[in-house]
């Protein structure tokens, strides 16, 4: 049986935004701890992620904006060797230090070589362990803890140098997936579909109307059965009629009832029920072809065992 890949590298921990940042390298050991004490660890493919060519990024965002992310990354190095400050502010939420540039190119690479991978039946479907987040990364803006998107550019990738016609990307985070919707929207290779907690962050981004999109806003307290029926009956008949030819997930976890960056009521079987229904379209139309990549969550203890129930499923284990 083809194997589920799993995708990280130590730079991704190296990144971080300051102390008592949601966004902190803690995610990554609580989910790699919840996977060495579950088992679930040994029935993946461990591989390295590596470095994102600049030209890959620049599939889905604007060359400036890349340069500009690098530039700051390097100004940071000078003027901490000058005394000055160890991060460097993107928005009110949002800073790097000196090490995000290459946090941030390991976390579009591990998406990209889990892409190219699982196309040449290497791996069945792959997870990528990676930080900083992506879907809040426009075409040419970095926030919400993201500086590039890991999913469009992969999505983009196997469209562009793939040459796969339908690719899907499905959203489970409890934020809107702007990003991702700005770079995709009105693509007639790419089918995105998710559901967000609405209103909320990002307060004042409009909801596109592009025919490419299915953007389910619901409200605050909404809880795994009230999901189950949206995803059955507005997810999945957009994904059958568009017969997707690989599928990416943007896997946030912070819809999770015990998370307090939202205030949603999933449980760990809601996402291992979500991951069920999205393998099924996979299998039918997809060969399987599976590229999961970690967005939000925050609350260390729900994030590493919806992480396991995500990879259960994936992994048939």
């Amino acid at each position: 049986m083809t194997a589920t890949g799993y995708f990280t590298h130590r730079d991704c921990w190296l990144h971080e935004m300051g102390p008592g940042h949601p966004e902190c390298p803690q995610r990554l050991d609580a989910i790699e701890d919840r996977l060495l004490i579950s088992g679930v660890g040994h029935a993946l493919d461990r591989r390295e992620a590596p470095l994102a060519a600049v030209n890959a990024l620049e599939l889905a965002h604007g060359r400036m904006h890349v340069a500009a992310i690098r530039g700051l990354c390097d100004g940071l190095k000078e003027e901490i060797a000058a005394g000055g400050p160890t991060h460097a502010q993107v928005d009110p939420d949002t800073s790097l230090n000196v090490y995000t540039w290459d946090a941030a190119l390991r976390a579009a690479g591990a998406a990209l070589a889990a892409t190219d991978a699982v196309i040449a039946g290497e791996l069945e479907n792959a997870f990528c362990a990676v930080r900083p987040p992506g879907h809040h990364a426009c075409r040419d803006q970095a926030m919400g803890f993201c500086f590039f998107n890991n999913v469009a550019v992969a999505a983009l990738h196997a469209v562009k140098h793939h040459g796969l016609k339908r690719v899907a990307i499905v959203d489970f985070d409890v934020h809107h997936g702007n990003g991702t919707e700005d770079i995709v929207a009105g693509n007639e290779h790419i089918l995105m579909v998710s559901f967000f907690q609405h209103p909320f962050y990002p307060m004042d981004w409009p909801l596109s109307n592009a025919g490419n999109l299915v953007n389910l806003p619901v409200p605050a307290y909404t809880r795994g059965m009230a999901i189950r029926e949206l995803v059955e009956t507005a997810w999945i008949p957009r994904l059958e009629e568009f017969k997707p030819e690989m599928i990416f997930i943007s896997a946030g976890f912070d819809a999770h009832r015990e998370d307090e960056m939202g205030q949603m009521g999933l449980v760990e079987q809601d996402y291992a029920w979500i991951t069920d229904r999205i393998k099924s379209v996979a299998r039918r139309h997809a060969k399987g072809r599976i590229v999961s990549c970690l967005e939000g969550g925050y609350d260390l203890s729900a994030l590493s065992r919806s992480v396991e129930a995500h990879l259960r499923v994936l992994a048939d284990v």
